[in-house]
């Protein structure tokens, strides 16, 4: 038999795997008519997957929120997220999992509650949410403008599609010259950015949203990294002002693990550089990340045709 080119990355679609430019949904799914969809998003680095099963249990807390119930087990979908991997052969990966709402199945009323619901995942090669040469320097970023999506309306902390206010926000950064946009609530506090956690340190003190954004894997990683480092860390409501008076600030993610910024609306900070407490917290994760902390190996010598 031979093998398919899977050197793009690979995918699982419905029970089979192939390579991820391949792989599709149907246009009529709901899924993709409606955002009706949930994700998460896990990352591999040096061929070990960071803390697995916390994104695997994310993911399905997610599901059960949004009443998305596919056919596959969360042990079946590990060994679906290792198979992706292994299949690529990819070292670093930006590895995905998606659930889709499907579409109404014949016969039945159209509603949510009879659609079919539809697993996939893709494992390509790592992405980026802010590139290493914008790290090292310090991001530079906004506030936006365009107010996050109220969390009455959409769960922040079920990972969604619901990207057009994100969208916006990125435009509005992009048009100011900057590389990313932070957004706020209604109510002028400060929530997340696209795709990412925002953190701000005032006189030693790491603080961090506690609503109106997604409960990050990485988020939480910071959290344990300050308990072990000795750093006061606070989970609050951050307003804008005390984000726009902050030393430092910096963000956190999957794809980029801890992401200082040097800039916010124009105001420089630590001499367009990187503020200490942040970059000591990045080198320190990465430095955990390569001692291999919360990892899962990759058995990249078990492939199987599919």
């Amino acid at each position: 038999m031979t093998m398919p080119d899977y050197s793009d990355g690979a995918a699982y679609v419905d029970g089979r795997y192939m390579p991820v430019g391949e792989a599709s949904v149907p246009i009529l799914d709901w899924g993709y008519r409606r955002s009706d969809v949930t994700y998460d998003v896990v990352g591999v680095w040096d061929g070990a997957f960071f803390r697995l099963d916390d994104h695997i249990a994310r993911f399905r807390a997610s599901m059960t929120a949004l009443r998305l119930h596919p056919q596959e087990t969360d042990a079946e979908l590990r060994e679906i997220l290792m198979q992706v991997v292994r299949l690529s052969g990819l070292r670093e990966a930006y590895v995905a999992m998606d659930c889709l709402r499907g579409r109404p199945k014949p016969g039945m009323k159209p509603h949510p509650a009879n659609c079919r619901n539809r697993l996939t995942a893709y494992a390509i090669p790592w992405v980026w949410v802010v590139s290493p040469d914008v790290q090292a320097r310090g991001a530079h970023l906004i506030v936006a403008k365009t107010p996050r999506i109220p969390e009455e309306s959409i769960d922040p902390r079920v990972k969604n599609f619901h990207w057009g206010d994100l969208t916006r926000a990125l435009f509005e950064a992009h048009d100011a010259g900057a590389d990313n946009a932070v957004l706020l609530d209604t109510a002028g506090l400060v929530t997340e950015g696209p795709g990412f956690n925002v953190f701000a340190v005032r006189d030693g003190v790491v603080i961090t949203p506690d609503r109106g954004g997604l409960e990050g894997i990485t988020r939480r990683s910071v959290l344990e990294l300050c308990a072990d480092l000795g750093l006061p860390c606070e989970v609050r409501p951050l307003p804008l002002a005390e984000l726009q008076d902050s030393d430092e600030v910096f963000l956190a993610t999957t794809a980029g693990g801890i992401m200082p910024a040097s800039r916010l609306d124009g105001r420089i900070m630590n001499n367009d550089r990187p503020g200490p407490i942040s970059a000591r917290l990045r080198a320190r994760f990465w430095e955990r990340r390569a001692e291999g902390w919360h990892a899962t190996p990759v058995t990249y010598a078990e492939v199987a045709l599919s």
